[in-house]
Formats: C-alpha cells, structure tokens, sequence
C-alpha cells in the first residue's frame, strides 16, 4: 500500500472507530458530500470523525478498494449504518482524496453515496 492510499484509509477506519485523531489532514483541508461542503478545516474534519454525530451511526466498512489517480486516491467501499450495533442501511461510497505526492496529507475529499 503506498503512503497516499495509507492516509485515505486511515480517514476510512476512522469513520468506524471515531477517532480522527490519527488522520493527516492539512489545514485548509475540505470535504464536499453530494456537491455540498461538509468540512472546512483539517481540525473540523478531524472533530467531525471523532465527535459528529453523523458519523456515530457508521457500524462498519467493507470491500474497501483504492486506488491512485494522479494527485487523488480513488477509494470504494461499504458503509454499514445503524443503531444500536444493528444494521438498518448499507450504501455504496465513492470517495476521490486529494492527497499532493509532495504532500501526503488530505487536502481536499469528494463523497458521494447510494443506497445498495
């Protein structure tokens, strides 16, 4: 796994544990869902995925595949969701991570997501 795809899916297993403590996040860092900003800064995203509460219903992940796309890391997976540790939602996520060679952090996320 080369260090781009490691720090996407260090964002990925901090949806499921909650923790964004050890996600590398630049500054300036964004997040866009559906064509909407969701995250402002690298501190938000960061307090987003340890303490928001739209990501405490995030039960799991699976058939996590990433690749590299020039300065992007193009990731695919299922997102279990739920209450209670019981699954009432699974959806597809297509997340594209801008992460510079010259920068191994996140600079900027896109998300979209569909029901399976």
């Amino acid at each position: 796994m080369t260090d781009r795809i490691a720090v996407a899916r260090a964002y990925i297993d901090a949806l499921v544990s909650h923790d964004g403590a050890s996600v590398s996040f630049a500054p300036n860092a964004v997040r866009y869902e559906l064509g909407v900003k969701t995250g402002r800064s690298g501190d938000h995203l960061r307090r987003s995925l340890s303490r928001g509460p739209q990501y405490r219903v995030i039960l799991g992940v699976r058939e996590v595949e990433a690749r590299l796309d020039g300065e992007s890391v193009h990731t695919e997976y299922l997102l279990d969701a739920g209450v209670f540790g019981r699954r009432l939602m699974t959806v597809r996520v297509i997340e594209d991570f801008h992460i510079p060679a010259d920068d191994p952090r996140i600079h900027r996320v896109e998300a979209k997501f569909r029901p399976v």
